[in-house]
């Protein structure tokens, strides 16, 4: 079966799981020239396999909520690939959360994982609870029933959860309690823990700080530097307010943070005194708007961040939030470099455009690969049972986001995806990450 084939059997069997199908034909049509050069992916079916989870689990989660009234909620986890280590992949708690996006998540998870380098296949999980209005309590009653379903399916060596959008450093305790409590193991089941007991510095920092590493590395290709770029950044949760850190610890100027209510823009520049302001507010689930009564700035109500001026743009709040018109905006504006902060937050039609006006453009796979990156080192110690520095694993970061970038440089030449300059960095990750992992089943055989 040919890859044309292939995505037209994902298409017919998966058509009412969007998202999943959009995720697994952008890496089909960026892989096919390694494909058709490598007969043995054919004979073994490893495409075919690749995108059929070795297994999907789904529960449900009985709770209560401060008034004594029963809650019900689904849950899964998707283990999807195994090749390379133990599923790896976070834990997402949202109303939207469905299967469908779960397989889009873990699918991306496997060649993502696959380009750091480090022993982690790929999965995902969550639970369609929102966790917004809930009290502390409930959310902690929540995270105990979700981990009373789950435990008996993950372990350090066979799918180690983490955090992911509305799980947080509290919720992966919560969790990692009701795991130890049920198991009786102090494993390294789950990372994101907290510092002192099994979790890792530089954590929280790692996702947004290493797409802003990765940003460095195209810059320089292009002969540029971050410093003096103005930068568009769009969320105001972990990995946005993280990236707009570094990018202003780098030099730039960080004109925009943005939320569900709209986009804060601010012309000179958020500091660190103002992205802390902004962190604590986040943390109080306190309005972004009331950033313009004490620092000034603008609040565009219900608006995204992409009608600015900007040279830069670091979409990071979540899946398909940039349209084609978004992205015929961000042309029109002047951004020349987009990095994906988040997962897949440009829609096929708008990875399109961009491409075709010659943005330069880093994938979610690599560009928000540190976050996993950190979470695999957190694995590491764990098991050796020691801690490393924060200085050392910031300096292990950059390494890990400098060969993801050079990987997919030197994939996008080799099979002839880079055009006068133009690198195509998701040709390059969807290639590179492909390959390490069709390499590991072929050489499994049948099995996996």
């Amino acid at each position: 079966m040919s890859i044309s084939q292939a995505i037209e059997k994902v298409e017919a069997c998966y058509a009412h799981q969007p998202e999943f199908v959009q995720a697994v034909k952008e890496v089909a049509l960026t892989i096919a020239p390694l494909y058709d050069a490598h007969s043995e992916y054919e004979t073994l079916k490893i495409f075919e396999r690749l995108v059929e989870p070795d297994r999907i689990i789904c529960f449900r989660i009985n709770w209560e909520n401060d008034k004594g009234e029963v809650q019900v909620n689904r849950g899964w986890r998707v283990q999807f690939s195994n090749a390379l280590g133990p599923y790896k992949g976070g834990v997402r708690f949202h109303p939207t959360v469905n299967q469908s996006v779960l397989k889009f998540l873990g699918f991306e998870q496997i060649f993502k994982n696959a380009l750091t380098g480090l022993p982690m296949g790929g999965g995902k999980g969550g639970a369609d609870f929102d966790p917004k209005g809930k009290s502390d309590s409930e959310i902690r009653r929540f995270c105990y029933a979700f981990m009373r379903e789950l435990h008996q399916y993950v372990s350090k060596d066979i799918d180690v959860p983490a955090g992911d959008i509305g799980v947080g450093g509290r919720e992966v305790s919560y969790m990692f309690a009701m795991y130890k409590n049920l198991t009786r193991e102090h494993g390294g089941v789950l990372t994101g823990k907290g510092v002192g007991f099994g979790g890792s510095l530089m954590r929280t920092e790692a996702t947004g700080y290493g797409a802003v590493y990765f940003l460095e590395n195209m810059l320089a290709v292009q002969n540029e530097n971050i410093k003096g770029k103005k930068v568009l950044i769009s969320g105001a949760g972990n990995v946005s307010l993280h990236a707009a850190e570094k990018a202003h610890m780098l030099g730039a100027t960080v004109l925009t943070v943005s939320d569900s209510q709209g986009t804060l823009y601010d012309e000179n520049g958020m500091d660190q005194e103002k992205i802390d302001w902004l962190k604590n507010q986040k943390a109080q689930s306190k309005p972004l708007c009331d950033y313009v009564d004490i620092y000034g700035g603008e609040w565009f109500t219900k608006q995204k961040p992409w009608h600015i001026k900007g040279d830069i743009a670091i979409p990071s709040a979540t899946q398909n939030e940039v349209n084609e018109d978004d992205a015929k905006l961000m042309v029109e504006n002047g951004i020349k470099y987009i990095a994906e902060g988040a997962n897949m937050p440009l829609t096929a039609d708008a990875v399109d455009y961009i491409r075709l006006h010659r943005v330069h453009y880093a994938p979610g796979k690599a560009a928000n690969a540190g976050g996993v990156a950190v979470s695999g080192l957190e694995m590491s110690q764990n098991s050796v049972r020691q801690y490393k520095t924060f200085e050392e694993i910031d300096e292990r970061l950059k390494r890990i986001m400098k060969n993801i970038h050079d990987c997919a440089a030197e994939a996008s030449e080799q099979y002839g995806q880079t055009d006068d300059g133009y690198i195509d960095y998701m040709a390059g990750a969807n290639i590179v990450g492909f390959k390490r992992v069709a390499d590991a089943l072929c050489a499994y055989g049948i099995l996996n």
